[in-house]
């Protein structure tokens, strides 16, 4: 088994901007210093909860060093450097590491796609161009593709490569997944309603966004199933269902960046092509946070 990146409750990180659409740093600062004083275990940035997809290059790596910073080496930093184009992946993960991250988050080629020969070479590409981590990340609902359980197992050979994001949703292929790749690369789960099923078949952990507005909890029903308590981590799972459904009712990160707001986080808008919520999505939204006394 490779080192492990981290193990536990990682949040996927929003980033929150300013009323004229920049990078709120001090703000992001804010949400960084409260989810470790809640025992969040790791901080994973610029991802798609991170939007971005909508980043210049320039915000992207200022925000990558910005929180490899300001965490301070407290919890580690993973960096979101994936791209459908090799190339731009590489260069980006280099600059990634050269700003101190500890991890690199790799989603597969969305929109050209490519076979999972093409994948294998893409993955490896950027392996053999850094020296800290990597975590693949699969979620064929947002990228058209998935990882075939045969490609991870070959790309887990490759020394940088330590674990998938798993985000399928599909309980079938992780378990198949941990099954063939379990003892050769770490797995977390990608799915906030999916924690305590992955972690009981072997899961490190989660990547999560329910960490955002609960993350002492988040954290406990990781830590839970770290110690074997599986009872009370499936009462956390259940318990935080609905909050949980709520925030995936539209499109993420558009319902958890209402729910900071309704919880006078004031973390602004998502940008275009992510928009507000329905009345109707909010009312809904508003009700969980309210029913979990969050409010």
């Amino acid at each position: 088994m490779k080192n492990t990146i981290f193990t536990g409750a990682g949040i996927a990180i929003i980033t929150p901007f300013n009323k004229d659409g920049s990078i709120n740093y001090p703000k992001l600062g804010d949400i960084i210093d409260d989810q470790i004083a809640k025992g969040t275990d790791a901080v994973i940035v610029c991802g798609t909860t991170g939007e971005s997809s909508t980043m210049t290059d320039e915000e992207h790596l200022e925000c990558i060093k910005f929180a490899v910073e300001h965490t301070a080496h407290r919890i580690p930093v993973i960096a979101g450097a994936g791209s459908n184009d090799t190339r731009y992946a590489v260069e980006l993960s280099k600059e990634a590491e050269a700003a101190g991250a500890d991890g690199l988050l790799h989603v597969t080629p969305y929109y050209n796609k490519t076979t999972q020969k093409g994948l294998i070479a893409h993955f490896t590409a950027i392996a053999d161009a850094v020296n800290i981590p990597i975590i693949l990340y699969n979620i064929p609902g947002r990228t058209g593709m998935g990882i075939d359980v045969a490609s991870v197992k070959e790309l887990a050979k490759h020394p940088n490569i330590a674990a998938v994001k798993e985000a399928s949703g599909n309980i079938s292929y992780a378990a198949k997944l941990i099954a063939e790749c379990g003892d050769q690369i770490d797995v977390y789960s990608g799915n906030d309603d999916m924690i305590v099923p992955l972690m009981s078949l072997g899961a490190k952990g989660v990547i999560s966004v329910l960490s955002h507005v609960a993350p002492t909890e988040t954290h406990l029903m990781a830590q839970y199933c770290l110690d074997g308590n599986y009872t009370e981590a499936a009462r956390l799972q259940l318990e935080y269902l609905d909050l949980i459904n709520n925030l995936f009712i539209e499109v993420n990160p558009i319902p958890v960046k209402e729910a900071m707001n309704l919880l006078g986080r004031e973390v602004g808008d998502c940008r275009l092509p992510l928009c507000s919520m329905s009345e109707e999505h909010r009312a809904a939204l508003k009700a969980s946070l309210e029913k979990h006394g969050l409010m």
